[in-house]
């Protein structure tokens, strides 16, 4: 038996779709399962638990979840090994700036130098055996919006595996996520659509044929900040608290696990669109494909010859 499900949750609407005996029940305790992550792992939320680790900032440890903990010592991991877009201590920054938010602005740069010392990844403490996380300095803020989605959605598709579920499908609003054959096509792939930036939702450059990966893309042309005749964007540059400077508008990246995918395309997004193909072409197990300002494509070796 097949059940859908559309949900708003997360600030998108979530699509589910899957395959299994008690598909409906099956569903129902899946959106129980975002409604619990929603809550536990947002930044924008104080009662939350990750606001408590936030408010506890320069205070005391606070102790977490295991499954928080392991997804915090994971962006802290990210964030010390690649360069300058993820950060998982970008808090400060996000909460300056509010873009995506009704009282989003161009924040004083006098305000934005202040904050730039806050967003400090090394200064996440972590305590293992305790599941206890410690911000050092007072004002530090983790946000985990570059990473949860992924994470959301692998911690998902596993739920449904150990449940028997034949196939499935969850779409958390640029990420997707697919299990099992897709019962639409001969060979099982699934067609996942690509967005054209800057254009209404469902607009498409085209699809990609997956089997069992995860399909994220961010971009630049949804959660934006227009002032003066300027775009800003919520990408941002932890080292001059403004929004990165590239080309690109779009990056999508193809991988076995959805939390790769969300590392990556933050991670590479402030190479040009070029560029980033480049270094995601050296990644073994990574396929993609970026778009720049001009609309031109560029696609992972995996890729070309879809064009």
């Amino acid at each position: 038996m097949e059940a859908k499900k559309r949900v708003a949750l997360m600030g998108t609407v979530i699509e589910l779709q899957v395959a299994h005996p008690k598909a409906d029940s099956l569903l129902q305790e899946t959106v129980r399962r975002l409604e619990d992550y929603e809550h536990r792992f947002s930044a924008n939320k104080k009662d939350s638990m990750l606001g408590q680790v936030n408010q506890a900032a320069g205070k005391h440890p606070v102790q977490v979840d295991e499954d928080l903990f392991d997804l915090i010592a994971l962006a802290k991991e990210v964030s010390l090994s690649t360069h300058l877009a993820f950060n998982l201590a970008i808090g400060p920054l996000v909460q300056l700036w509010r873009i995506g938010f009704e009282d989003a602005h161009v924040p004083d740069p006098k305000d934005i130098q202040c904050q730039i010392q806050k967003v400090d990844p090394k200064a996440v403490l972590l305590r293992e055996e305790e599941h206890q996380v410690y911000l050092k300095k007072e004002g530090m803020a983790i946000d985990l919006g570059a990473i949860a989605k992924g994470y959301f959605a692998d911690q998902i598709i596993a739920f449904w595996k150990g449940q028997g579920a034949m196939y499935g499908l969850i779409n958390l609003g640029g990420n997707v996520r697919v299990m099992g054959d897709s019962p639409k096509s001969e060979d099982g792939s699934w067609q996942i659509g690509i967005q054209k930036p800057g254009q209404r939702r469902g607009e498409l450059i085209g699809k990609v044929r997956v089997k069992d990966k995860s399909v994220v893309t961010s971009g630049i042309y949804e959660r934006k900040l227009c002032v003066q005749g300027r775009t800003y964007h919520h990408i941002f540059d932890s080292k001059t608290g403004y929004p990165l400077t590239s080309d690109m508008t779009s990056l999508t990246v193809i991988s076995g696990r959805s939390v790769n995918g969300e590392n990556w395309t933050t991670a590479l997004f402030h190479y040009s669109a070029k560029e980033a193909i480049f270094r995601l072409d050296k990644q073994e197990g990574l396929e993609g494909l970026a778009i720049n300002q001009t609309g031109e494509i560029f696609f992972s070796k995996g890729l070309r010859g879809n064009e």
